[in-house]
């Protein structure tokens, strides 16, 4: 080959590489104007994703639950949402779906069983205009109600960068100055981690909107509710840093892992838009369908790595609501999105979040 021929080739390269760059950087500037994130507010999606991942990211990794496991299987619908929602994936019958556990925090090499929160995402109907993305945590509320109190919650929970430690003062001070924090206080106090990703009860913390054929909306929260009717779970270990990850890939050999997703619906007197505040236990509720999960794979291997799990991601017949968390989770997930995906085009890099 010829120097000028390489050079062309090269050049040739570099304008691809920059004009998908281009590309995705217009995408998310679109993504997180639309979601209200360049409104003169203080707190953008920009400087979530930055507190969120450091002093010294991990590049070509998601900034917020960067290690996990990608699963897949199928959604069994009962059929029985489908009066309240046209969304397909609600009617009567099986569809497959892509999914990820994963643990909170930055550290894609963090001990399983070190984590606070687990979290479940998948996507069913993936890359169709009834594409539903979900992106669900243990706990079934919010400490507070705003994304700047998000932010100043994750400022007070953020190690010193010197001591590299909380500081239980700063900590104390917050939830002080938030009692709306109460509901949530009062389930991390009581809560246990299981001894596996598939015995965990996964919520979605903010609700959405069900419309039905007649323009009718019916606000929603939902869960995934765990079956744990196994014939023997899979002992874990504990001195394991991918405890949880081995446990769930052990258990798939016996048989099947399954979730209900129990849809609840609200009252007139619950406010949708308050992720802090429990709906009460009496609330109607509705078995949606089976997650049925059959199989899985590393992250760096499986599908849901190149996944973003927005929650904004709605089939017709489904809305988001007011909720300004919500509202904020798109624009954040876009941002984290972005960098890993620029990150990884860069430097030629295979690792998948």
């Amino acid at each position: 080959m010829t120097n000028d021929k390489r050079s062309s080739n090269a050049g040739s390269s570099v304008v691809r590489k920059c004009l998908l760059l281009g590309s995705m950087a217009a995408f998310a500037t679109a993504t997180l104007y639309f979601a209200g994130v360049f409104n003169g507010d203080t707190v953008t999606a920009q400087r979530f994703v930055d507190l969120q991942q450091g002093d010294e990211p991990h590049l070509g990794f998601r900034r917020a639950h960067a290690k996990g496991m990608c699963v897949s299987g199928r959604f069994e619908s009962t059929g029985a949402l489908a009066s309240y929602s046209t969304a397909a994936i609600f009617n009567e019958g099986d569809t497959e779906f892509l999914g990820r556990f994963s643990i909170a925090g930055n550290n894609p090499t963090a001990p399983d069983l070190k984590a606070p929160v687990r979290s479940f995402a998948f996507v069913v109907n993936s890359a169709t205009t009834q594409e539903w993305r979900v992106a669900m945590n243990t706990p079934p509320v919010m400490a507070v109600a705003t994304p700047d109190a998000f932010f100043q919650q994750l400022q007070a929970l953020s190690p010193d960068p010197i001591t590299k430690q909380r500081d239980p003062e700063k900590i104390k001070a917050f939830f002080k100055a938030h009692p709306e924090s109460k509901a949530f206080n009062e389930w991390k106090a009581g809560y246990v981690p299981t001894n596996s990703f598939a015995t965990e009860r996964y919520h979605s913390i903010n609700a959405f909107y069900l419309h039905n054929a007649h323009s009718e909306k019916q606000a929603v929260r939902f869960e995934a509710v765990p079956d744990d009717n196994y014939k023997e779970l899979v002992e874990l270990d504990q001195t394991s840093a991918d405890a949880l990850q081995q446990q769930l890939a052990e258990q798939l050999k016996n048989q099947p892992v399954k979730f209900d997703l129990m849809f609840t619906l609200a009252h007139s007197s619950d406010d949708e838009n308050n992720p802090t505040i429990p709906w009460p236990t009496t609330r109607k509720t509705i078995n949606a369908g089976t997650l049925v999960i059959t199989d899985w794979r590393p992250q760096d291997e499986g599908k849901c790595g190149a996944q973003n799990f927005d929650p904004l991601v709605l089939p017709a017949g489904m809305s988001a609501t007011a909720d300004p968390i919500l509202r904020a989770r798109g624009a954040a997930y876009a941002q984290s999105y972005r960098r890993r995906a620029t990150e990884t085009l860069l430097d030629g890099q295979s690792t998948n979040q």
